[in-house]
C-alpha cells in the first residue's frame, strides 16, 4: 500500500488566501536608488507542524514614483507572525504585496530562516520574475 504524502495541498496553499494589510507608500522624490530594510526578527509558524518559523526578511528594490512607508510595512510583516505558511510562500508574497504597492523598478526579497532540526533555509525571489520552468 503506497504511503500518503506527509505534505498535502492544502499544506502547500496554507497562508496564501489571507487579505494582507495594505503597505502604504509615499511620492519618491529622486530617480535612480536602491533602498534595502531589514527586519531581523521576522515570525510565521509551519502549517504542518504548528512550530514557529524565525528569519530575517530583507527586501531590496528601486523606487519607481513610489516608496514604502516603513510602519505600515512593518504592521504588514507582523501579520505572518501567528499564521501557519511556507518560509518559499512568505517570501513570494512579500514580494507581490511589495510589487503591487510600490510598482518599483525591481524588487528582491530574501528571507534566511533560522535552523531547524539542523536545515535553514534562504529563499529569494525577484521581480521582474524570470521565466518558469516546465
Amino acid at each position: 500500500m503506497p504511503k500518503p504524502p506527509r505534505y498535502t495541498a492544502e499544506h502547500a496553499a496554507a497562508g496564501l488566501d489571507t487579505k494582507f494589510p495594505e503597505i502604504e507608500t509615499w511620492a519618491n522624490q529622486f530617480p535612480g536608488y536602491e533602498i534595502v530594510i531589514e527586519d531581523p526578527e521576522f515570525t510565521s509558524v509551519c502549517p504542518k507542524t504548528g512550530l514557529p518559523d524565525f528569519g530575517t526578511i530583507t527586501i531590496r528594490y528601486m523606487p519607481g514614483k513610489l516608496c514604502l512607508e516603513l510602519k505600515s510595512l512593518k504592521e504588514y510583516l507582523q501579520s505572518y507572525r501567528n499564521l501557519g505558511i511556507f518560509q518559499e510562500n512568505i517570501v513570494n508574497q512579500v514580494l507581490e504585496d511589495v510589487v503591487k504597492w510600490a510598482k518599483p523598478v525591481w524588487a528582491e526579497v530574501k528571507g534566511d530562516f533560522r535552523p531547524r532540526g539542523g536545515i535553514s533555509t534562504v529563499v529569494i525571489a525577484r521581480w521582474p520574475r524570470g521565466k518558469t520552468r516546465s
